[in-house]
Formats: structure tokens, sequence, C-alpha cells
């Protein structure tokens, strides 16, 4: 058994750094780029931790996972139980451990992080759910008195999901609906498969249903049931739908056939399997030189996509500097490694092409310089006369954010559910509650484009939220059906 050893030590080693596919290698085929921690790895990065009190990095976690402890178990080779430990507070450890940008989080209130390397949390994290999976270890719930009441989720999301578990667990009988026809959201349509393995959501999920959780696809909330009539069935409801409908620039020649948005060109790689045509029937066009306006995440997956389908070149346009992207530094530099080129100070003005026949031929852009802060608190981003340029493409895909898609928030309306000038739900930041006693939510329906992991915090709040709504007496149907 591997033993902690003294704090100079400690302090002397160097964050143990994943192992990685060659970039020139995965650049033809999906799978997943960080290859994970050995044994060994994971044992020596844990022996870094410092077991601080009170755990700073604990702060940083929105699952509220008991970080110091299950680091610990790691060190004591209790692999079984560092997971365990992890499930107390987070039932998607393996899909946290790999999406969750650990850098704005715990790692930045790691104490290590002010005097060098933090503790690698979320790669310990993904080494331990992996293990667990691999070893084919289950969590034991013990008997849970029911308390007869249930609880609809709306989405199959990260937030929807951890809603749901953390629910069951409490005793309640929980139903999840979801619109495509596997429970994952975001996780299966959003993220690639060479970033987050699919059968590693497919087996998360299937641990939160063995608890009890009963699942619902292909179920369009406000289509297939209206809000009203389910409300009428269960004593709360969280929604957790996401905010999946696309967002465009509206720039000319946006409306060019090569002209996707990033959820649909993601949608169709990711949860339809394009990637794996003719295996599946979902055929997708890539064009030889690919433009993807926007710096997030969903930017980089879906520049470093479109090069694995075989685009010869692949380009990030995004107006502001590299230091004010907001895709994951991590998700940059592997982006950097396969070939994307980055135009960072680059406003796309017009896509170029043929009305048509649908062609894209360029896209002409402007230069930009960095102003004045703008609300965001980052630097706005202003056109330098005089500049404008074309790059040559001839597909080009949208990926600066999404809207909320207002199918539920019009059909929750009818029960007095709000919403903001976005769109998105108003709510009470501690319960989680709409305007609506006893409807809830969380995740980007109620913050807009955010994280998986604030996703999951939400998802938290709002279980805790509706336990005491439940608690107290209250009940959504019984209130409808008076």
């Amino acid at each position: 058994m591997a033993e902690m050893i003294p704090v100079k030590e400690r302090m002397k080693r160097n964050q143990v750094q994943m192992p990685e596919q060659d970039p020139k290698i995965r650049i033809h085929n999906f799978n997943e780029v960080p290859t994970g921690y050995t044994k060994e790895m994971a044992i020596y990065e844990a022996q870094r931790c410092l077991q601080c009190t009170p755990p700073h990095c604990v702060d940083g976690c929105p699952a509220e996972v008991h970080i110091p402890e299950f680091i610990k178990k790691i060190v004591e080779e209790d692999f079984a139980g560092a997971y365990f430990e992890i499930l107390k507070t987070n039932n998607l450890p393996a899909v946290c451990g790999r999406v969750c940008p650990q850098e704005t989080q715990c790692y930045e209130t790691c104490v290590l992080n002010k005097k060098g390397k933090p503790i690698a949390i979320g790669r310990l994290a993904r080494f331990v759910a992996d293990w667990a999976r691999e070893n084919n270890v289950h969590e034991s719930i013990p008997e849970i008195k029911k308390k007869n009441k249930s609880v609809a989720v709306i989405g199959a999301g990260p937030a929807g999901l951890t809603c749901a578990a953390d629910l069951q667990k409490m005793g309640y009988d929980v139903t999840v609906f979801e619109a495509f026809h596997t429970p994952g959201g975001v996780l299966v349509y959003g993220i690639p498969e060479f970033r987050l393995p699919k059968e590693i959501v497919k087996y998360e999920t299937g641990e939160i249903e063995k608890l009890g959780v009963k699942f619902e696809t292909n179920f369009v909330a406000g289509k297939t049931k209206s809000i009203p009539d389910i409300a009428k069935e269960f004593d709360a409801i969280f929604i957790g739908i996401g905010a999946g409908a696309p967002r465009f620039m509206n720039i000319p020649g946006e409306n060019l056939a090569m002209v996707y948005s990033a959820n649909e060109f993601l949608t169709r790689s990711n949860l339809m399997k394009a990637y794996r045509f003719p295996e599946y029937d979902t055929p997708i066009k890539i064009g030889r030189k690919v433009c993807t306006i926007g710096a997030g995440n969903v930017a980089m997956d879906a520049a470093r996509t479109a090069l694995r389908l075989g685009a010869e070149e692949s380009h990030i346009v995004y107006r502001r500097s590299r230091k004010e992207a907001p895709a994951r530094i991590e998700e940059i530099a592997h982006a950097e490694e396969e070939g994307v080129v980055l135009n960072f100070l680059t406003l796309p003005i017009k896509v170029l092409g043929n009305e048509e026949t649908g062609e894209v031929t360029g896209m002409e852009c402007v230069k930009m310089e960095l102003g004045e802060p703008d609300e965001s608190g980052r630097r706005r981003p202003v056109p330098i006369e005089g500049t404008n340029f074309v790059i040559e493409c001839d597909m080009v895909v949208d990926a600066i954010g999404t809207l909320a898609n207002p199918i539920v928030p019009k059909s929750a309306a009818e029960l007095g559910v709000k919403v903001n000038k976005w769109g998105y739900f108003v709510f009470d930041e501690e319960t989680m509650q709409t305007t609506r006693e006893g409807i809830f939510c969380g995740g980007d329906i109620a913050r807009g484009a955010a994280t998986v992991i604030l996703a999951v915090g939400d998802g938290k709040k709002a279980a805790r939220g509706i336990d005491k709504y439940l608690s107290s007496g209250g009940s959504l149907k019984e209130s409808l059906n008076k």
C-alpha cells in the first residue's frame, strides 16, 4: 500500500501529465485523445495532495465532491472506496473527469496552484471512475424508505441526470423525459467522441437507471404532452432541457447550403454517428477548407471534428484575442497541435458563394483590435478600418453560442413560469425554483450556455429545493387537481 509522503517531498513533485495520442495519428480517428493515468501515475499524483484543512479545492467544485477524501483513498490504493466517495455527491464522475473545466474550478482554489501546478483532481476522478467501470465495481445503495411523491425530470442532460439521481436516493419516484432516442443531452449530441466516448455516458446513465430512475425517450415535452398535463401527474417538475436552438451571426451569405450551425454539425456527427458512415446511415458533406466562427469549446469541437471527417484545412475565426477565448486552454492546445489554424482578432462580415447552387467560396473578414471592456468584463473588439480580407473556404460552421428552445418555456408559461428577455427561466438561486411553485429548473435553460459541471451543480441544488418543497407538504399535481 502506498503512503502519504512528507509535505516537503509533496511540494517538490511535478504534476503528472496524462498520456495522449500523437496528434498526427489522432486526427485520423475519433478515439479519445487523453489515454488516462496508469495506477502508478494516479498514486504518484495523489501523493502530492496536502490534505488541507479546510479543503479549499472543494469550494471550487459545483458538484461538491469530497476531494481530499477520495484522493486519500487513492494513496491507500482503495480505488473502490475512492469511487464511492465521489458518488456521494456526483453520479457522473467519468464524465466530469473528462469535460469539467477544472482549471477555473477546483484547480484554481487548490493551495498548490499558488506555488506551482495544482493537484490534477479531474484526472484522478477519471482514473477512479474508469477503474470502477473496468473492474465491475458498483455502488451499493441502502434501502431507502419511499416518500410516495413523484417527480418529472424533463431533459436527460447533466442537470437532469444529477437531479434525478439525487432525488431517487432521497426516496422519490423519478421519471426522466428525454426528446432524443438516448439519454445524455449535450453529453451525447454536443461533445465529440474524442473528448467524451459515448460508452462512458451510456454507462453512467445506466448506473443512474439502476438506482430506480425511469427513462422515457423520444418524448418532446410541450409537444408529446404539455407541461400543464405533465404537472397534473407529478408532485414536482424539474426542467433541464439545455439551450439547443442555434444562434447565427445574421451576416450576408449565411443562407448558403454549406453553412452549418454547430448544433446540426455536431449532432449529426456525435449522436447520429456520421463519423462512422456508411455503417450508420447519416452522411455529412465536409468541405475541403472549413471555417468555424467562435472560440468556445463547441467551436474547437467543430473545427477538430472537421479535420477528422476529411477537411484539408480547418480554421477558427474569432473576433477577440486568444486570451479572451472561452474554450479550455487544453482544448485550444489540442486544436493547435492537430493543425487547426487560429485566426484571432478577426470578424466575419460576409459569407461568399453562389446563391443558386448554395456553394461557399470564402468568407470576408475584417481585422479587429481590443478597446475598452464591455459588460462581460472582456475588452470590446473594434474593427480596424481598411483591413478587409477574404479567407478561402467552402464550408462554414457557426459556433457563436445557442439560444433557449421556446417549446418548453412556451408550454410552461401556461402555468405562470416566466422567462427573461433571452428566453431563459427566471429562478431562485438557492432552490432553483421558477416563478411557479413546484416547477424547478437548471443548466443552460436557466443560465444560458454554460458548462457541464455548472449544470451538475444546478441539478444538485434543485434536488434539495424539490425535497424541501415536497417535505413541507407541497404538491404540484394536488394544487392543479383540486
